[in-house]
């Protein structure tokens, strides 16, 4: 296989997006661009990334790795033309964290046993860095992160100092709990307001389960969305082979073709 200049490669890609942004000659979209506005894309781009690894279409990384680079890129670039840093100082920034962070590796410190004393080794690291920050231990778990994640980490960071349930059996208690919660307030009459405070709280609860056993929520969710997907097309495809539709069929119909596909995935 050739071996690819990867200096050359990058510094094409910093003068396309130069020229993308030159005020003169460049993209009129691109020129209007700031950082609030790119920033959905960039998350659109992290989740085509995860959605392609989730697929195993290695092919489709390739493209979408790239295009959260070009994120990257287009955010350093802005930085730039406000005097902030450029994309060397995100290189840079990145480098120097990395070796701080792994002195196992660098710095010729003890090895960790495996991946999860390596683990508690990355969170006292970071606990380290944050000292003298932030007033508050949760003040850096970004705000724009996908609602289950962050709870996950909120979690977790408040576990760092011992604010956490005991197992995973007790989380099940707190989650049966918080669904009583609901349907009491339901019952009660309770508004919108307090029904979605409750059901808020269930889904915190049941993020926090999914950490004690090291489930991530998302992913659990991901699939969760992809199972009730291939069934529900299932129960299609059995009511069109009968000359049917959803929207003519029985809800008995519907599942009894659930449960047939059910067993099929067996």
């Amino acid at each position: 296989m050739e071996k690819t200049n990867h200096s050359k490669g990058i510094e094409s890609l910093l003068e396309i997006m130069r020229r993308l942004r030159d005020p003169a000659s460049g993209c009129p979209w691109d020129r209007e661009q700031d950082f609030s506005t790119i920033a959905p894309y960039t998350i659109e781009e992290a989740y085509e990334v995860a959605g392609a690894i989730e697929d195993a279409d290695w092919a489709h990384l390739k493209d979408e790795l790239g295009d959260l680079l070009f994120q990257v890129v287009f955010h350093a670039r802005m930085a730039e033309e406000r005097g902030l840093f450029d994309f060397s100082g995100v290189v840079d920034a990145i480098v120097s964290k990395m070796i701080a962070r792994h002195p196992h590796v660098f710095g010729g410190k003890e090895r960790p046993e495996d991946a999860a004393a390596q683990t508690v080794a990355w969170e006292e690291q970071k606990r380290a860095e944050r000292a003298g920050k932030h007033a508050s231990l949760l003040d850096d778990v970004p705000h724009a992160l996908p609602a289950l994640t962050r709870a996950k980490k909120l979690q977790q960071r408040a576990g760092t100092v011992g604010f956490d349930w005991e197992s995973a059996p007790k989380v099940v208690e707190k989650i049966a709990e918080e669904a009583g919660e609901i349907v009491e307030a339901q019952a009660a009459g309770a508004g919108a307001d307090k029904l979605e405070e409750e059901v808020g709280d269930l889904l915190f609860a049941v993020a926090n389960l999914s950490r004690h056993l090291k489930v991530d929520p998302e992913k659990a969710l991901r699939s969760a969305n992809a199972k009730f997907v291939r069934r529900f097309r299932a129960i299609e495809a059995g009511l069109a082979a009968r000359g049917r539709t959803t929207a003519e069929a029985t809800l008995d119909e519907m599942e009894v073709l659930w449960q047939e596909a059910k067993k099929d995935e067996k």
